[in-house]
């Protein structure tokens, strides 16, 4: 445990992350974050969008939902009956615990090792009974297992029957706005949308850190695709990047080593569909370049009894810590049309996108047209802004007649069936609608931040730091006077400035030894320091120093920007010192 000990310890000093509102005893599964640990957090994102999103704006767009949605949302995505946990009550003090965890921990405690992930309610009770499972907080009898639903639950507005929840996942932001962002990309195929945002899950009994959070944040991309043609056209990018996977069957036998198969592989196999394998290699190559190697990843299959209610296949990303052992960092779902059709049932919304047919042919399509008299004579010269309305909402008020409703509000205007004629026509096409399906990449950024820290953290010959990647580290360099001296502080302070005014997070100290403030800068993972000396007044030049192999060269000041960002940029200390004919110190 001695790496995640010493990242304890620099977590703590440097304030990187702690418990929320501890000044009033805190509460378990939110967390607050400080300077360092923000923009750790920043350029992860960062990084996950220039991989996962930038390179692919051709077909994957941005969005921004609420985190509070209405009721109706849950229920057609499933959430309000399938999203829950095993709960089970200690009859004596009233402590509560999640069953599943409960049971795998104290069982385990007695050497026997047993996955309850699946498992029912009857079962756990079961195994509880069997083991003589006790309450481990006072020893009492525990009750019956029951179901607790996750979701956090709020009114929306003044009105308590105006129930919302607070989103469990960005996914379903981006499937209630389905209509818009298809209409948007020209209902073409395949497209992506992606999201980051907050997520908040009511967790019975949270625990190891930012392992398991009630309120985290997600990464989330929904890539629709025609399941006819479910090709990727990015494939042949990672095609022959390896990926380490556990597929199903090999679950289903109790194997936990993963094989290692190049993403062509995966596919020609069967274990994923071209996207799936698509998404897996980008994130094994992501976390590797968060400086986690490909030998301490997995993605582990899911058994059809372990997936969520709207998957039909699933992978866990997952990574091998020291404090936790392995831990999920993203998950890889084939949801298909589970979430756009449940939403189409609910809405009376059309969730399709258009596939061309190999031949135009003849189809029945049904029309909605205003009737003018009939809506004049109730709304008058507001005529225009009601045809609109109806324009706008054609499928809302043809499924809402169809069901046999007598009336439907659209843009605050009250429509009765009397104010359209409904009519079905004939026409050639050379279209096809059609319900895409969907693969989703799912990230959690907390859990990423977590395990690239402790991956970062060397100790080597009595020195501790974190060998951060240069694009994600918390401060691009540290500025350090040698000594606090009226010059050496303004040429300092006003680098720091313009570095500032350029974009970099840069620190300036001038407090201390030179050795005590480099060692500062090296255990949060700066990977440059500058330091001004003697000759910087004279020659405008000072020293830049590697924090990994403390090799120091001699640059220009004009050049420091420059050897900053190419060091972001993935170049060496080493070869970016050549670029720019720099000194040996």
């Amino acid at each position: 445990m001695r790496r995640a000990e010493l990242l304890e310890e620099i977590v703590k000093r440097r304030l990187l992350y702690w418990p929320s509102a501890e000044i009033y005893g805190g509460v378990g599964g939110f967390y607050d974050y400080g300077p360092l640990g923000v923009q750790l957090r920043r350029n992860i994102v960062e990084k996950w969008r220039r991989m996962f999103v930038l390179p692919y704006q051709d077909i994957i767009i941005e969005v921004e939902t609420p985190i509070v949605m209405p009721e109706p949302v849950f229920k057609a995505s499933g959430h309000l009956d399938h999203f829950t946990d095993y709960l089970v009550t200690c009859t004596k003090c009233g402590r509560k615990y999640r069953a599943d965890h409960l049971v795998e921990e104290e069982l385990g405690r007695r050497g026997l090792k047993i996955s309850t992930e699946g498992l029912s309610a009857a079962e756990l009770e079961r195994l509880i009974d069997e083991h003589k499972i006790v309450c481990p907080n006072c020893g009492g009898p525990l009750g019956r297992v029951e179901s607790f639903n996750l979701l956090f639950k709020t009114t929306i507005g003044p009105y308590s029957d105006s129930a919302g929840y607070l989103r469990p996942e960005t996914a379903q932001g981006m499937f209630v706005a389905f209509p818009r962002l298809a209409e948007y990309v020209g209902r073409r195929n395949p497209f992506g949308v992606a999201q980051i945002g907050r997520v908040a899950r009511n967790e019975i009994s949270p625990r190891g850190g930012l392992m398991r959070l009630r309120e985290f944040t997600q990464m989330e991309i929904e890539l629709f695709f025609d399941p006819q043609n479910p090709r990727c056209p990015y494939f042949a990018e990672v095609e022959n990047m390896e990926v380490p996977i556990v597929p199903e069957e090999l679950v289903a036998k109790g194997v936990t080593d993963p094989v290692f198969a190049t993403a062509r592989e995966v596919v020609e196999k069967g274990y994923a569909n071209e996207w799936m394998a698509f998404f897996m290699a980008l994130a094994a190559r992501f976390l590797r370049e968060l400086g986690v190697p490909l030998e301490r990843q997995k993605f582990l299959g899911k058994l059809p009894h372990e997936r969520a209610h709207y998957s039909a296949k699933s992978y866990d990303q997952m990574v091998l810590t020291e404090r936790f052992g392995w831990v999920e960092v993203s998950g890889h779902a084939y949801r298909t049309d589970y979430d756009l059709s449940g939403h189409g049932k609910y809405s009376g919304r059309e969730m399709y996108l258009e596939r061309r047919l190999p031949e135009p042919r003849e189809v029945e399509v049904v029309r909605l047209y205003p009737n003018p008299t009939a809506i004049r004579e109730k709304y008058g010269d507001k005529i225009g802004e009601v045809v609109k309305a109806l324009k706008e909402n054609e499928e809302l008020v043809l499924a809402a007649f169809r069901r046999g409703e007598p009336q439907v509000e659209v843009g605050g205007y009250v429509v009765t069936r009397d104010m359209v004629y409904i009519k079905t026509e004939r026409r050639k096409t050379d279209l096809e609608k059609f319900i895409p399906h969907v693969v989703e990449p799912s990230f959690g950024l907390d859990r990423i931040m977590y395990v690239t820290l402790e991956s970062a953290v060397v100790e080597e010959g009595g020195r501790v730091y974190l060998r951060l990647p240069p694009d994600v580290a918390p401060v691009n360099l540290c500025i350090l006077p040698i000594v606090k001296r009226g010059d050496y502080v303004e040429i300092g302070r006003s680098l720091w400035r313009n570095l500032a005014g350029e974009g970099y997070v840069a620190i300036y100290e001038d407090e201390g030894t030179i050795g005590s403030r480099y060692a500062a800068c090296d255990e949060i993972g700066a990977p440059l320091a500058v330091t001004i000396d003697e000759k910087t007044p004279v020659d405008g030049t000072v020293t830049v120093r590697d924090r990994d192999s403390r090799r120091q060269v001699r640059v220009k000041l004009r050049d420091v920007a420059a050897f900053v960002s190419m060091v972001r940029r993935g170049l060496s200390f080493d070869e970016v010192a050549r670029e720019l004919n720099a000194a040996p110190v």
